[in-house]
């Protein structure tokens, strides 16, 4: 079956090799068929012989007449026994002077066009020409090849339609027989647009010789396959009657239509519809007429990238990427990791792995995961940072014809050398697991080198093995800062610093957590004394607050409840006072309670005391009497020391505190070269000094102590 014989013949092929699909339609009159019974049977040749058998019969009565637009031919059949028409047809004229003007009773045909009227011709003269007439089942048949001599191109509604008219007619004696066969087809050739529909149009009204003008009905499907409305709506078709033109726009991924991935460069796709569109219309004769139009639509290639997308959660400390919209006819055959081949599906002994992703949407996706310690990753350590890379190069093949193409993605993961830090209701607990890279990092806390030594030196709890660093930090410890403290909880707050000995590169790894204690004194830096004292008798029987103050009556606490008190002062005021010795300075107040209601201010023996002492070290404290603001290069060391008696009564404290508390609050950044301030006391006045030393003193400390080198404490009132 060639072109020129199909289009002869009735038949119309389709052969699209890159889908594997040949396609034959044959119309019911066409040259191979018993049309008694409908029976075909063709071979399709291609590399393999098919022997293909097929019977079959119209699923719907035959219309009066029948219309078919096919790709490549048109065909038009009548039923032989139709009524003659009401009234006398205008264009007949010609051809009935014509025929009743033959001396032959043979059949004969006249094309008629719109410029010019064509001379009759013989049938036989006719069939060599490409034309088929024949009459068969009681119908009357003429099949027209697209582009014929005899056929003439217009313009309807802007869409162009081919026409070819033809009128069949004999004379017998007085008698004269004439059939008018019109096929009028649209030759719109298709369209798409940026949305993702392919559209299609004709007019409603081809030639007034096809398409009736008192009503019309139009039907949709793919394939040869009508479909009903509802069906269509849902498969996306839309059918739209405007200006007299119905327009068909069918969605790309719309069931029934073929689509193809194809490689030229990058990856790009067509698709294809076998668009069937019967037309039922009605004459003013009420002759119907069943317009049969066969269409295949095509885009043109379009882009189909696909997509790769970072899913990386770099606490898996694990690469995740998605290569994704992969066509069903598209599969992935190998991935190349920062340069190095690996065939798709991986081999179980590699720790990467890659799984295929189904999608909805006839797509596909694969998940790659790679650790990142895998050997294949790139690491490198970047402004304090580990840095993991990947290059990815996936190799996708399209399928049947194993064409490949390249998607290429480059992801990259930061992690921070640093501990994962926990909180507890007696510390804060650092874990930190060993990676190869971590070699170059120094821990410290503050300017000291975390050590085994100076763990056990601050009463921390320290594992260091292959695997990985554990550091336990007690509350109270040395390095903690305080803030926010209340009778409730207070927040603990412990740094650890990591420096890149090569880089000189310093990180700063902090962790606050929210504590509770019975009883705390913090001595800041910045010279002030807060302490939670837990007393006896702060509320008394009667419930109203008993009489707290320091040792200066006018300095009372800031928050009380029935047991314990919250004070926070400057450090040399309210009374405090100065302990001098070799190597450290001490301060000390007082808190006094009442043990009655009212007892009087004067009366010693209604009141007891806790004593509380905040220590510095001298070496810190250079410039205490050269400025006029405290200052300590550390936080102080916190007391709190009772009499026998004033510990009765007292609660066990949630949290109980060594003998000394070491509760140093936040130091300010570079407060070691600040300018401070002078206490209230420019001068002190001391009791008992070396011989030559009796008069007044002003200097620094260093001096001082110099002075009182001999002596082993000197108690100092500002």
């Amino acid at each position: 079956i060639t072109e020129q014989y199909a289009a002869k013949c009735g038949y119309s092929v389709s052969v699209l090799p890159p889908l594997e699909h040949v396609e034959l339609r044959a119309s019911y009159f066409s040259c191979h068929t018993d049309n008694k019974v409908c029976t075909k049977q063709f071979w399709v040749i291609y590399e393999v012989t098919y022997a293909l058998n097929k019977t079959c019969s119209p699923s719907l009565p035959w219309s009066p007449r029948e219309v078919t637009c096919e790709v490549n031919y048109m065909e038009v059949s009548v039923r032989s026994d139709v009524a003659c028409p009401t009234g006398t047809k205008d264009h007949w004229d010609a051809v009935v002077k014509t025929a009743y003007a033959s001396a032959t009773s043979d059949w004969q045909v006249m094309f008629q066009s719109v410029q010019q009227e064509l001379m009759p011709i013989s049938l036989k003269t006719a069939k060599k020409h490409g034309y088929v007439f024949d009459l068969t089942d009681g119908r009357l048949v003429f099949r027209a090849p697209y582009g014929q001599p005899d056929s003439f191109s217009t313009e309807v509604n802007g869409v162009p339609v081919e026409v070819v008219h033809a009128t069949l007619f004999s004379r017998h004696s007085w008698v004269l027989i004439m059939v008018d066969l019109v096929a009028a087809c649209s030759m719109h050739k298709g369209s798409y647009d940026n949305i993702g529909y392919i559209m299609w149009e004709t007019p409603e009204v081809l030639h007034l010789l096809v398409s009736g003008l008192q009503r019309m009905q139009v039907n949709i499907g793919v394939n040869g396959e009508l479909v009903e409305q509802p069906v269509a709506e849902e498969r996306g078709y839309i059918v739209k009657q405007h200006n007299s033109t119905v327009k068909i726009s069918i969605p790309y991924n719309a069931e029934g239509g073929y689509r193809k991935s194809i490689v030229s460069g990058n990856l790009y796709e067509f698709y294809i519809f076998h668009l069937y569109l019967e037309q039922i219309s009605v004459d003013e004769d009420h002759v119907d007429t069943r317009l049969r139009i066969h269409r295949t639509l095509a885009t043109p290639l379009l882009t189909r990238p696909v997509f790769t997308e970072n899913r990386t959660v770099p606490e898996e400390r694990t690469f995740t990427v998605y290569l994704g919209d992969v066509p069903e006819d598209v599969e992935l055959t190998a991935v190349h990791l920062n340069g190095q081949k690996f065939t798709v599906p991986f081999t179980n002994t590699s720790s990467h792995n890659i799984t295929k992703v189904v999608s909805p949407n006839h797509t596909h996706g694969y998940t790659l995961k790679v650790p990142f310690e895998d050997p294949v990753v790139m690491q490198q350590v970047k402004d304090a940072t580990m840095q993991h890379r990947l290059d990815i190069n996936y190799t996708l093949t399209v399928l049947p014809e194993n064409e490949p193409f390249y998607q290429l993605a480059s992801v990259m993961a930061l992690t921070d050398t640093s501990f994962d830090a926990v909180c507890s209701e007696s510390g804060i607990s650092f874990k930190l697991d060993h990676q190869p890279i971590y070699y170059l990092w120094e821990i410290s806390i503050g300017s000291e080198l975390l050590t085994s030594e100076l763990a056990t030196k601050h009463g921390y709890v320290m594992s260091n093995n292959s695997q990985r660093l554990l550091l336990e930090v007690p509350l109270f410890t040395h390095g903690y800062k305080y803030k926010d403290i209340t009778l409730k909880s207070f927040f603990g707050t412990f740094e650890l610093l990591m420096r890149d000995h090569e880089t000189e590169v310093q990180k700063s790894i902090v962790k606050t957590c929210q504590f509770s204690a019975t009883e705390l004194i913090v001595c800041s830096a910045d010279g002030r004394i807060t302490v939670v004292a837990d007393l006896p008798s702060v509320i008394t029987s009667e419930g109203v607050p008993a009489r707290t103050n320091l040792v200066d009556k006018n300095c009372g606490p800031k928050e009380m409840d029935s047991t314990r008190t919250l004070f926070s002062f400057p450090i040399n005021s309210c009374g405090s006072t100065v302990k001098l010795g070799k190597e450290y300075v001490t301060y000390e107040n007082e808190i006094f309670f009442s043990k009655k209601l009212h007892a009087p201010a004067d009366s010693s023996n209604d009141f007891d005391r806790v004593t509380m002492q905040c220590t510095y070290p001298l070496a810190g404290l250079l410039r205490l009497f050269s400025v006029f603001r405290f200052e300590s290069d550390t936080a102080g060391v916190g007391r709190i020391v009772r009499s026998a008696h004033s510990t009765e009564g007292l609660r066990s404290p949630t949290i109980k505190p060594t003998t000394v508390l070491q509760t140093p609050l936040s130091t300010q950044a570079g407060v070691s070269i600040k300018p401070a301030y002078r206490p209230s006391a420019q001068y002190i006045q001391v009791s008992s000094f070396p011989n030559n030393v009796s008069k007044k003193v002003s200097g620094s400390l260093n001096d001082v102590s110099k002075n009182i080198a001999r002596s082993s404490e000197t108690k100092v009132t500002p």
